[in-house]
């Protein structure tokens, strides 16, 4: 019984030494091998591997996929133009040296964000204070995230990653002159509203003086038309007169009396206090006015 017990127990050992000899290397990690405190292997191939048992060797896992470290806190940078800008940023990194990285941050992945961070704020700082505002907002926003991209490119080997993308979430203006802002955009968008009113209504002067002086000219051409016409019918009327009394003075005598009798009574409310006897009515009497009596039938 005591020899079963002690083989039993041998086992248990020899299962127990081998399971701390064994480990498997998933392909989203690195194996770091320690031996006494010191690194001894980088396993990059994943699979099932095998060690010393501790305390002679220990095993620590890094994770080799992309980490996002987002900006910890909104500091104020200022432009070109001396104008406060606060910009939220984030950065893509991974590890690519994991004897340098635990070096460097002690295997700790909170210890390298917060030993890069500065570092990255840093970064952002040198390019915005090279530039308007105009140009972080708008022209050169994709630019000021690639010169930062670059510029981390050496300091994240000395942390023993790789800067993998830099993106910038968001960028406005500190909260101590963003009312100023607004109210100087205001103005300046009511300036070039008055400034495109103005050229409007002189437009809109010039336009109706031509328009005025065009319908000068065409009411003058056209009663200068008008004059024209009017006048060459009064001469062919004239002359139709003229051909028409001199083949027959009587009838020509007859008109112009109707033509008076025409200008006389031109109203019902005139009156007029004249002799009927008189040569005015002669021609209403079927009499002449002057000249030989018609001759009897």
């Amino acid at each position: 019984m005591n020899r079963f017990t002690s083989l039993i127990a041998g086992a248990l050992v020899a299962l127990l030494v081998a399971s701390s000899m064994l480990f498997i290397v998933d392909q989203r990690q690195f194996a770091v091998i320690y031996a006494l405190g010191e690194i001894k292997e980088v396993i990059t191939e994943p699979g099932l591997k095998i060690k010393l048992p501790p305390p002679l060797q220990n095993v620590v896992m890094l994770d080799r996929r992309v980490q996002t470290l987002d900006s910890p806190e909104s500091r104020p940078i200022f432009t070109a133009e001396k104008k406060s800008l606060v910009i939220d940023w984030l950065i893509k990194w991974r590890i690519t040296d994991p004897r340098q990285f635990i070096r460097t941050s002690n295997a700790d992945i909170r210890n390298a964000e917060n030993r890069l961070a500065p570092v990255v704020q840093a970064a952002f700082n040198e390019e915005i204070t090279k530039r308007t505002v105009i140009a972080v907002l708008a022209s050169e926003r994709e630019k000021i995230m690639q010169d930062v991209r670059k510029r981390l490119a050496d300091e994240a080997k000395q942390f023993g990653i790789e800067i993998v993308d830099v993106r910038i979430k968001r960028v406005d203006f500190a909260a101590g002159i963003t009312e100023s802002v607004y109210r100087r955009m205001e103005s300046e968008r009511k300036r070039v509203a008055n400034e495109l009113r103005s050229t409007g209504a002189a437009e809109g002067e010039k336009i109706r003086a031509d328009a005025d002086r065009q319908s000068e000219v065409i009411v003058a051409e056209a009663f200068r038309d008008a004059q024209k016409v009017k006048g060459e019918g009064d001469a062919k009327a004239s002359a139709l007169y003229a051909e028409s009394f001199g083949r027959d003075p009587q009838f020509a005598q007859f008109y112009r009396s109707l033509e008076a009798y025409r200008a006389s009574f031109r109203n019902r409310s005139d009156v007029m206090v004249v002799d009927p006897s008189s040569d005015f009515f002669k021609a209403m009497r079927g009499a002449p006015t002057g000249g030989a009596a018609p001759a009897k039938k």
